[in-house]
């Protein structure tokens, strides 16, 4: 162990030694081995639109983390959303959960969704898109944060899309909370409505046709 060094205020300090005495302070100490651990295991997922293979076989597992620290390094290493070609998803979700409406988690569930204009993509998307996977992984929604399963971003040539998806499309009270608060973090102005959508509406009607079960 290094036994710590006192310098009298009557002899200066070698600046090389202080240096070097910092290296290896920086070498030594465990702290920048110390992860932040994040309550809850979360799983990347990626989409390409290959029409010769099945929607499922389009669906890949990038990787899946439960640290802070390795949450920033995946993030830093993908592709910007802004930058996928048309008809690509990224999917944040709760490891055990599958981002598609048949998981168990989601069947019974809904998402908020937030569509964007084509305009947006250059100014909104990627920050909409970092916010909401801080808002899952910093669980931003206190205990309603248990409702959430995670999130999507569809990049596509009408528009783009972002949604966070919760497990029960009837626990209004979970849902309003999480509305609420998502829309106070992207900064949506208080007279845009942002609405709620059951995956069962979704599946049955065009998106534009779906009704909106609750709005923030």
């Amino acid at each position: 162990m290094a036994t710590a060094v006192v310098v009298s205020a009557s002899v200066p300090a070698d600046p090389e030694k202080e240096k070097s005495e910092m290296a290896v302070e920086k070498v030594i100490s465990p702290d920048p081995c110390i992860k932040h651990p994040l309550q809850n295991r979360w799983a990347l997922w990626f989409f390409k639109n290959d029409k010769s293979k099945t929607w499922q076989a389009n669906l890949r597992l990038i990787s899946k983390f439960d640290a802070v620290e390795d949450f920033w390094a995946l993030y830093n290493h993908i592709q910007l959303s802004s930058n996928l070609m048309s008809g690509c998803d990224y999917s944040l979700f709760k490891d055990g959960i599958e981002p598609m409406w048949e998981d168990n988690r989601n069947r019974r569930g809904g998402r908020w969704l937030i569509t964007l204009s084509k305009q947006q993509r250059k100014s909104d998307l990627d920050r909409f898109w970092l916010e909401t996977l801080l808002c899952l992984v910093g669980e931003a929604f206190d205990d309603s944060s248990d409702d959430v399963c995670g999130a999507v971003i569809n990049v596509r040539a009408k528009g783009d899309k972002i949604a966070i998806w919760t497990t029960d499309c009837e626990n209004k009270d979970a849902i309003t909370h999480i509305g609420r608060v998502y829309k106070e973090r992207l900064g949506v102005p208080t007279k845009v409505i942002i609405g709620y959508q059951s995956h069962a509406d979704t599946a049955t009607k065009s998106s534009s046709s779906t009704k909106n079960k609750f709005v923030a």
